[in-house]
C-alpha cells in the first residue's frame, strides 16, 4: 500500500476511537499533515508528520506506513511513530487549580450547616490581605 486516507489512517493507529472521530477532527481542522491543514481524503505516505489537536495537547506522529485496516495497540508502533514532545505530554497530568471538596455521589446538596463548614474551609485556604 503506497497511501491512504488520513482519516482511515488515524483511526487505524488508534489515534481516534471511530472513524467518524477522526473524519470530524479533521473537517473542525484539529489535524495537519506536513504543516497543511488535513481533509478527510487527504491521503498520506510514508514520511509525512501529522499533527492532531486532541483538547489542549498537540500530538505529532511520522509515518512509517500507511494503512487501512484497524491495528491492535501493540502493532502500532510498526506504523507510526509518535514524535509528541515530553512538554506537550505533560498538560495530561496538570493540576487543576479549581478548589474542590468531595462529595459522596448520590449525596444531594449540602445542608445548610455542611455549607457553611465548606466556606469556612474555602475562606481558609484564600485568606483575604486586607480584611
Amino acid at each position: 500500500m503506497d497511501s491512504t486516507r488520513i482519516d482511515k489512517y488515524l483511526w487505524a493507529i488508534r489515534i481516534f476511537k471511530t472513524r467518524a472521530d477522526a473524519t470530524e477532527a479533521c473537517r473542525g481542522g484539529k489535524v495537519t499533515v506536513n504543516g497543511n491543514e488535513a481533509k478527510p481524503s487527504k491521503e498520506v505516505k510514508t514520511g509525512d508528520t501529522i499533527s492532531v489537536r486532541k483538547g489542549s495537547v498537540h500530538y505529532t506522529y511520522k509515518v512509517l506506513s500507511p494503512l487501512d485496516k484497524r491495528q491492535g495497540a501493540k502493532e502500532v508502533e510498526k506504523y507510526a511513530q509518535n514524535l509528541t514532545p515530553q512538554s506537550e505530554l505533560d498538560k495530561l497530568r496538570a493540576p487543576t487549580e479549581t478548589f474542590f471538596i468531595k462529595r459522596d455521589r448520590g449525596a444531594g446538596r449540602p445542608t445548610k450547616k455542611e455549607r457553611r463548614q465548606m466556606d469556612e474551609l474555602y475562606s481558609s485556604f484564600f485568606v483575604d490581605d486586607n480584611g
